[in-house]
């Protein structure tokens, strides 16, 4: 069985072709080629909150899958949409609300929101990448969040950024060599122990970029050895959460915001 590092490598290669393959999975195919279908018959939150299907398509597009119960929540979201700083997506720190209230933004374009390329095509190929990344991560948690890093590099703008997301925060201790006890310390104290590692500019560099995940991965691979198929069943440390944690998910589960 390859090794974490060697795993990442062999996907971060070939990027396009593990994509298409994905792409052409049959579950993938059938929901992408429904949402491709009908996106265009969606003219109002009430018609994207209805459509189950192509509901829970995007909410996985964009690494919300655990939220797709919580549709109160989401009306909320994108009923506020952007334009008002004080709006829930403005507010809350998780980027991918913002980014989803802004390819889904019914509260400033209405009914023609959905005749954007990046409510079509641009979601699916979101889907795809999203997929691949859960799919790699069912065999190694630590390839799927190198492959999660390496996509999300050109948007980290500071430290804080890191700080705000756990997959990145993870791959961020683990390569720097920072105890996960720091997550305990003050904000201002964490953002400067990592911006005293890492210069965030070699993100932006592609050899540099792969060099820092080439680094995570070693270390990830001494702290999680990979075993062989036949190995019993082992736990790999603790799931990773990607974005909102469980306590929120749960208070969010008695939320009553107008949801379906």
């Amino acid at each position: 069985m390859l090794t974490t590092t060697a795993s990442y490598m062999q996907i971060a290669r070939d990027l396009p072709r593990f994509l298409s393959v994905t792409a052409a999975k049959p579950q993938v195919a059938r929901e992408t080629e429904y949402y491709l279908a009908n996106i265009e018959k969606i003219r109002s939150i009430d018609d994207f909150l209805g459509d189950q299907r192509i509901f829970a398509f995007a909410m996985k597009a964009f690494g919300l899958e655990d939220m797709t119960f919580a549709k109160g929540f989401i009306r909320k979201v994108l009923t506020e949409g952007l334009d008002d700083r004080d709006s829930l997506a403005n507010k809350l720190t998780d980027p991918r609300y913002r980014e989803f209230a802004e390819t889904f933004n019914f509260a400033r374009h209405g009914e023609v929101t959905t005749i954007f390329e990046r409510t079509r095509q641009g979601t699916v190929d979101k889907y795809v990448r999203q997929t691949l990344e859960e799919d790699s991560g069912r065999l190694n948690q630590g390839v799927r969040l190198a492959l999660y890093f390496e996509r999300k590099a050109p948007t980290i703008t500071g430290a804080l950024a890191i700080l705000a997301d756990s997959a990145l925060l993870k791959v961020t201790q683990v390569a720097l060599g920072l105890p996960a006890a720091t997550s305990a310390l003050d904000i201002d104290r964490q953002a400067a122990l990592i911006e005293e590692r890492l210069n965030l500019a070699d993100l932006r560099d592609p050899d540099k970029l792969r060099t820092f995940l080439n680094r995570f991965t070693s270390l990830w691979e001494i702290e999680n050895p990979t075993r062989p198929p036949a190995t019993p069943t082992i736990v790999v440390g603790q799931p990773i959460e990607y974005g909102l944690g469980s306590g929120l998910l749960a208070s969010l589960q008695n939320l009553k915001l107008g949801g379906q």
